[in-house]
């Protein structure tokens, strides 16, 4: 009994951990957002804050590459747009950093409750991801996108949760790029920034790389799966997915404003 015990309390993080991740993962691939669930995984599962971020970051780079490689084989990547938008979301990310430290994220977070709700019902009577696309040259594109990632990059260096969602959102509808094409550039956007983050956390000492690149492993099979699911389903299966993470992200947002402002105490 006690080397069941035993076995139970050293493999437990990964039985928590590796299922979440590979839905996470498909999650990710299809409309962004997979944080909101295997980041959560690792606080249950015991691990402290800054391993959990450490480690979460070393899956989710691994698994975006794999989802990243087959949006790229896909030819859904349009290398002009991406190559400029990448310095934009990464001085964004680093500005947002700076405001974090001096600003606290309860103002976000009660913008963020009246800006997902209303997010949603947009979604819902918006008809299509690539209304209008045409109107817009390669110049106007790029801007806009450039414009996007500095923005939404602020975002992610401020809070980071749903940075994906918002950045589909914002360089399909803004952007006026294709569905298809805005999700190529969100995974080359966060494969960046997340390879740039891991760095840091990995100087840190801050990763636990055997459970990690098991967890790596399930997060690749998730955003496999999630791509696939993305070119059979197209827009009609990322309106769907994109809802349920807006739906996660305000039981999230919600549940933590409420425990910093002792609402329910």
């Amino acid at each position: 009994m006690n080397e069941l015990m035993a076995f139970f309390s050293d493999y437990f993080p990964y039985l928590i951990i590796c299922p979440l991740a590979a839905v996470a993962g498909f999650v990710d691939a299809v409309a962004g957002g997979g944080g909101l669930i295997s980041l959560p995984a690792f606080f249950i599962a015991g691990v402290p804050p800054h391993l959990a971020l450490g480690t979460n970051k070393l899956m989710s780079t691994l698994g975006t590459g794999i989802a990243t490689w087959r949006y790229i084989k896909a030819g859904y990547v349009r290398w002009l747009p991406a190559v400029c938008c990448i310095p934009c979301a990464f001085a964004g990310s680093a500005l947002g950093a700076q405001l974090v430290l001096h600003v606290s994220a309860v103002y976000l977070k009660v913008m963020l409750l009246f800006l997902l709700p209303a997010t949603a019902i947009f979604l819902m009577r918006k008809r299509s991801f690539s209304q209008n696309n045409e109107n817009f040259s390669l110049h106007k594109v790029i801007a806009a996108g450039m414009v996007s990632a500095l923005v939404i990059g602020i975002y992610d260096g401020f809070y980071g949760p749903g940075t994906g969602v918002f950045l589909i959102l914002s360089l399909t509808f803004i952007a006026h790029m294709q569905l298809s094409q805005a999700n190529g550039l969100t995974k080359i956007i966060n494969l960046s920034t997340n390879a740039a983050a891991l760095t840091i956390f990995i100087s840190s000492g801050n990763v636990l790389f055997c459970l990690g690149l098991t967890a790596a492993v399930f997060n690749i099979i998730g955003n496999y799966l999630g791509s696939g699911f993305f070119k059979s389903k197209g827009q009609n299966g990322c309106r769907l997915v994109m809802l349920a993470v807006i739906f996660i992200f305000f039981v999230k947002v919600f549940s933590e404003l409420a425990g910093e402002l002792g609402i329910f105490r």
